[in-house]
């Protein structure tokens, strides 16, 4: 390896340097005070866990993202995480134990072993919310609002919402007798995007005409929110759980635009981001520019399960760095003062009582007699009969 390639990051992972670095902090700082003015109690993960905890719940996309090592104290595989909702749904069960609603926030880096598309980061890190103990709509609707309120906070514009119910596809699949294999199948070939390809296979799969019409239909209801008229117009003769998850939806999102009418909400009954453990209303935030989604979520009740309690459950995460990146606010940095080196007895208390008021003092070292331009110093500690005084530069 060469001195210059030492240097070298791996693809997809990223470092954030100033005064990029203070911007990103900052709005972390500021949204998880945003959570806790919402009720949402902090909690901190560890980093690694065995993989017995780590990779379950959320079927088997977040194995493949999810680095492995091994304890060299157990022996156990242990991972990295990729994801924190597995660790705050055995929080929630395991180590809280609370009875009734529990909210909790969390803040943290996540790594991925593989890179979701060309242009994302292996290494985001997550600010999310996860409300526990509560199967009613009231929980869906507090945290999609709790997401808009997230990306006002950091002023992102033209938010648009894509809502869902993976409860739509899961009739229909039932509805047409699709083994398990084909629902994964079909699922990928929804996420795809291709009409042609899932046409083909719809005539090549499902015998039956009513149920290979309302296949065919789904892909293509998305839009405003008279998609939902038009699907129970196209679904007419569907199972009943169908009409019940497009009620559900329909709802969440009249209250939602209630108390966010500048929300764009599009409606996309194939979007199917999480299916393998999302049970009920899915959602994501999408903002010009980024083609990939800022923020996404939804219900995944049972996930505590297999920690040996289950629980309703819904919850949101959000990419910081990409919220910072395209949020429009201005993070005020107040310069700092430069402080030459002096060998008076009562410098560094002179520095000290200037530290204590909030302000940024840099000492400067032997031989530095002026501040560097990095060290965004706009006045000066010079003595002046006798005393310290804070002058302009």
């Amino acid at each position: 390896m060469t001195p210059v390639e030492r240097w070298m990051l791996p693809d997809g992972i990223e470092e954030i340097l100033p005064p990029e670095a203070q911007q990103v902090e900052h709005l972390r700082r500021s949204l998880l005070d945003l959570f806790h003015r919402w009720g949402y109690d902090l909690v901190i993960p560890p980093m690694v866990e065995f993989t017995d905890s780590l990779l379950v719940g959320l079927g088997k996309d977040i194995d493949l993202l999810t680095f492995k090592v091994t304890d060299q104290l157990s022996g156990r595989s242990m991972g990295i995480r990729a994801d924190m909702t597995p660790q705050i749904a055995r929080i929630d069960a395991h180590s809280l134990k609370r009875s009734g609603v529990n909210r909790l926030c969390y803040a943290g880096h996540v790594i991925k072993a593989q890179m979701p598309s060309a242009l994302d980061t292996r290494s985001p890190i997550h600010v999310g919310v996860e409300l526990y103990g509560e199967k009613g709509l009231e929980a869906d609707a507090e945290v999609i609002s709790l997401l808009l309120a997230t990306f006002a906070h950091a002023q992102v514009d033209n938010v648009c919402l894509d809502l869902g119910h993976v409860g739509i596809y899961r009739a229909l699949a039932k509805a047409a007798g699709l083994t398990p294999e084909q629902e994964d199948t079909f699922f990928n070939l929804l996420q795809g995007k291709s009409i042609t390809d899932i046409q083909a296979w719809i005539a090549a799969h499902v015998s039956d005409p009513q149920a290979a019409g309302w296949l065919s239909e789904l892909p293509r209801l998305a839009g405003a929110k008279n998609v939902l008229a038009v699907a129970r117009k196209v679904f007419a003769n569907a199972p009943a759980e169908l009409f019940s998850a497009l009620d559900e939806l329909e709802a969440v999102a009249d209250t939602v635009q209630q108390r966010y009418p500048e929300a764009q909400l599009y409606f996309d009954l194939s979007e199917l981001t999480g299916y393998h453990y999302l049970t009920g209303i899915v959602f994501a935030a999408f903002v010009p520019g980024k083609g990939a989604a800022i923020g996404r979520g939804g219900r995944y009740d049972r996930i505590g399960e297999v920690f040996g309690r289950s629980r309703c459950a819904t919850g949101f995460t959000a990419d910081l760095i990409a919220l910072s990146r395209v949020g429009r606010f201005d993070l005020d940095i107040t310069p700092g003062i430069y402080a030459p080196q002096s060998s008076r007895p009562d410098f560094w208390q002179s520095v000290q009582a200037l530290r204590s008021q909030g302000e940024r003092v840099v000492v400067g070292l032997v031989g530095q007699s002026q501040p560097e331009s990095h060290q965004l110093c706009n006045r000066i500690l010079v003595e002046e009969e006798g005393q310290f005084q804070v002058k302009p530069l």
